[in-house]
């Protein structure tokens, strides 16, 4: 909070500004007037008014109706010493936004509206709004972006528990708009079957799920193996809803995702095997998972990146004469945690490692091994192992929920956050020029 005396400090700096700067007249009336003190600054009627025919002009394109001029004028002004209280927190604490992230956000936003940046600067040109305008807005939102990420997202905490909560008890939109594609073996038990005939029915419904979870053909399997009328369709029972799902079935088809092949049903009919094969009116999520493994070379003061690049290069050569790769990882690579595993990186998903490793691990075929890749960890020579397509509805959806908890929890202390800052700020309004 600021004493008085540099209310003071405040108007006579706006008021050299003028003489300065603005075109002088002897007229008093020219002269900027200063309509609200925040902090250590000010803001000027001129600004007022550029940001409320900003604001108007915005309603009016998306015809909403606009308030008396005093209520927006009002408002407008609370959201300006809002800004400016936070833009004067972010300077304290050093944030700042590079030219290259503002050009680049610049360019996002034009790509977003499906233009080139010189088209939207000309778009944005021929609505009335400068290109330099449009820069400042940017930069102002970077500013407060990040402000808030620090000030409120790293306190921000979203428990496994809270996901759950909020998934069996409000998570259940859509699904009775779920279909699903079902395939159908049935392995009959005639009625009054003994315990013994009972037993083997059960073993051979057991072995097809098995053979079938193993990559079995489920039509083949079907044609040859089932006892249902459905058998020479490939056990093809359509596409289906819940509601038209037997209730034999629909317990345990709702718990399935796409591929799924069901444990053996008991009925009086005998044993069912049931197989997910397509879904609709679900948020199904495919990914591929890559198995990999790598070999580090980091730069230092002695290993330059023509150093580690020639010790990666000599160790490809040394793999294709036929040495082996997890041993040469475990004596050579710089990823101590990988090189005790023979370099293995297990599994992985989109989005788990940096880019330019994803990017040339994308690239190559089963076994093959990489030419030295560099990411900021130093250099990398890759090999892939194996790929798969991976059903990650359910990560996916509870990665949803997660983020969705957490954007409620962050705007929900932003308010409280923004009204202490405003609460404990010296701001005076002159009342009188509004």
């Amino acid at each position: 909070m600021i004493k008085q005396e540099n209310i003071k400090i405040a108007i006579v700096a706006a008021l050299l500004c003028n003489l300065l700067f603005g075109s002088f007249s002897v007229h008093a009336e020219v002269l900027d007037t200063i309509i609200a003190v925040v902090e250590d600054d000010v803001i000027l009627e001129g600004e007022l008014q550029k940001e409320v025919a900003v604001i108007e002009q915005r309603m009016q394109q998306g015809n909403a109706t606009l308030p008396p001029a005093y209520v927006l004028r009002k408002q407008v002004l609370e959201k300006m010493i809002i800004d400016k209280l936070q833009r004067q927190l972010a300077e304290k604490a050093g944030i700042t936004v590079s030219e290259e992230m503002l050009n680049s956000s610049a360019a996002d936003i034009a790509r977003r509206n499906n233009m080139e940046l010189d088209q939207f600067r000309t778009e944005l040109e021929s609505q009335g709004m400068s290109y330099q305008s449009f820069l400042d807005s940017i930069r102002n939102e970077i500013v407060i972006n990040q402000l808030r990420s620090r000030e409120i997202g790293g306190r921000i905490k979203v428990t496994d528990r809270e996901v759950e909560h909020y998934m069996e008890t409000q998570d259940k939109i859509g699904e009775a708009a779920t279909q699903y594609h079902l395939g159908h073996i049935l392995i009959a038990v005639k009625e009054g079957a003994s315990s013994a005939e009972i037993q083997r029915a059960m073993s051979r419904a057991e072995d097809i799920v098995g053979s079938l979870r193993g990559g079995q053909d489920f039509s083949q399997t079907a044609i040859s193996e089932s006892d249902d009328a459905n058998a020479l369709k490939g056990g093809d029972l359509g596409w289906r809803t819940e509601s038209e799902i037997p209730t034999l079935f629909v317990n345990e088809v709702s718990q399935m995702k796409q591929g799924d092949v069901s444990e053996p049903i008991r009925s009086p009919s005998g044993f069912h095997i049931i197989k997910v094969l397509e879904l609709k009116g679900t948020d199904n999520h495919m990914i591929i998972k890559t198995k990999v493994r790598h070999i580090l070379i980091k730069t230092n003061e002695l290993v330059d990146d023509a150093e580690a690049r020639k010790r990666l290069l000599a160790l490809k050569t040394r793999i294709a004469d036929g040495d082996d790769f997890a041993a040469l990882a475990r004596a050579h690579s710089d990823d101590k945690g990988s090189a005790l595993k023979g370099g293995s990186l297990d599994w992985v998903g989109p989005g788990d490692l940096v880019k330019p490793f994803e990017d040339a691990m994308a690239k190559l075929g089963i076994n093959e091994v990489s030419d030295p890749v560099q990411t900021q960890f130093g250099w990398h020579m890759i090999q892939v192992l194996g790929r798969e397509n991976k059903d990650d509805s359910d990560e996916f959806k509870k990665n949803l929920v997660r983020d969705a908890i957490r954007k409620r929890k962050i705007e929900e202390e932003t308010e409280l956050w923004v009204r202490r800052l405003r609460d404990e700020a010296f701001v005076e309004i002159y009342q009188d020029r509004l």
